[in-house]
């Protein structure tokens, strides 16, 4: 998994579980969905995502989170955020998309 990991903003902590630790906006998206992607593919049957550390989040970094969610769920995999910034939330809630991201 070392490919998923590094300075790119995706941080493996453990087995099954990483850190995003770049802001989830327009311009980090790109390059952060297919850190992510790679994970879920890697993944033997689940993972959880920390987002606790991400400094910044708009819309697109909603989409992107929805994304992946779907991406595990074609591939049989379970997908958990855990602790999710506020700010994250009031924009899910805003989206209503809220379940989704708040597990």
């Amino acid at each position: 998994m070392n490919d998923v990991v590094g300075s790119n903003g995706l941080v493996s902590v453990s087995p099954g579980v990483f850190s995003v630790e770049a802001p989830l906006t327009f311009a980090s998206v790109a390059a952060l969905r297919k850190l992510g992607l790679r994970a879920i593919d890697a993944a033997s049957s689940g993972l959880t995502i920390e987002l606790n550390k991400v400094p910044a989040v708009d819309s697109a970094g909603l989409a992107l989170l929805i994304d992946w969610l779907a991406s595990a769920r074609v591939k049989s995999r379970t997908l958990k955020y855990a602790n999710p910034p506020e700010t994250l939330l009031s924009l899910a809630r805003l989206s209503e998309v809220d379940k989704l991201i708040a597990g």
